[in-house]
């Protein structure tokens, strides 16, 4: 029996709806619309397109968005003080860095510079302590949207078995942290490349109940290694031969699975969504605290 698609977009309809009701209610309350700054250093090209994305995604909800092209040639003591200005900006609410950056700039000296409040990526270290003590505000996108499509399952996955294939700082790791907060008190095993190289992966995987991969390598994960019944949420995207795969052999997985991601479709949908929920969440946190 085929296993049930975790589609992204009716949950990302649900979470858009209440960005509206929160939106009305900051307007009501506040007489402000929220504002999103993304900077892009350079002319990525894809970089350029997310950008556009977002920009669309935003400007149908309500949001401000406000793209800043810095040129290619901006040093990473320029970049600092650009941020540094966003940061007292009482008029900007959200900061994104579009990746990758330029030769020479630490990727995350620049992260890390952003304000706390401002994290609309839950990339910074605060953010991500806050995480750590189970008292999260603003969460890496990609991750709090996989972890939204186990929620949506309903299934009892309290104190299950997660194997999270992938340890980046977006990702993997705050994926194993989320799902380690006492509401879901998982068992968590984190897999990466060491985890490969000794040979143990398809052990890990195959005692999953619920598995998340995001290691960036198409159909790493055979279909043959899922646990009979397991929740599969494929993070990957990878274009082989013109065709989008992900991370896991979708083909064979859904035959073992009883819920699992397709690529595209599954995760992608949801993060554009995370992205400007947070932004409101980091509206109203500014709003009402002002402590930091």
């Amino acid at each position: 029996m085929s296993a049930t698609l975790l589609m992204g977009k009716p949950i990302a309809d649900k979470i858009n709806e209440q960005i509206k009701k929160d939106l009305f209610e900051i307007k009501e309350k506040y007489d402000i619309v929220p504002s999103l700054v993304s900077v892009l250093v350079g002319s990525d090209l894809a970089s350029k397109s997310y950008s556009g994305r977002q920009k669309k995604s935003a400007d149908a909800i309500g949001i401000k968005y406000e793209l800043h092209e810095l040129p290619e040639d901006t040093n990473e003591e320029d970049l600092l003080k650009f941020i540094s200005q966003l940061n007292d900006d009482p008029q900007v609410n959200g900061i994104i860095i579009q990746l990758p950056l330029p030769k020479g700039i630490d990727e995350h000296k620049i992260q890390s510079a952003i304000a706390m409040k401002k994290d609309v990526e839950g990339i910074t270290p605060a953010n991500m302590g806050l995480i750590v003590y189970e008292r999260p505000k603003l969460c890496p996108c990609t991750a709090l949207s996989a972890v939204k499509l186990i929620e949506s399952v309903g299934a009892d996955i309290f104190g299950k078995n997660l194997t999270v294939v992938g340890r980046s700082a977006i990702v993997g790791k705050p994926v194993a942290l989320l799902m380690l907060q006492r509401k879901f008190s998982s068992t968590v095993t984190v897999c990466h490349t060491g985890t490969a190289k000794a040979g143990t992966l398809p052990y890990h995987v195959s005692n999953a109940d619920v598995l998340v991969v995001a290691a960036g390598s198409p159909e790493l994960i055979k279909g043959d290694w899922i646990k009979e019944g397991a929740i599969v949420v494929d993070v990957g995207f990878n274009v082989i031969n013109g065709k989008t795969v992900g991370d896991v052999e979708f083909e064979i997985a859904k035959e073992k699975a009883s819920y699992i991601t397709p690529v595209p479709g599954g995760v992608g949908p949801l993060t554009v969504s995370i992205l400007l929920q947070n932004t409101v969440e980091a509206t109203k946190w500014q709003l009402e605290d002002k402590t930091i």
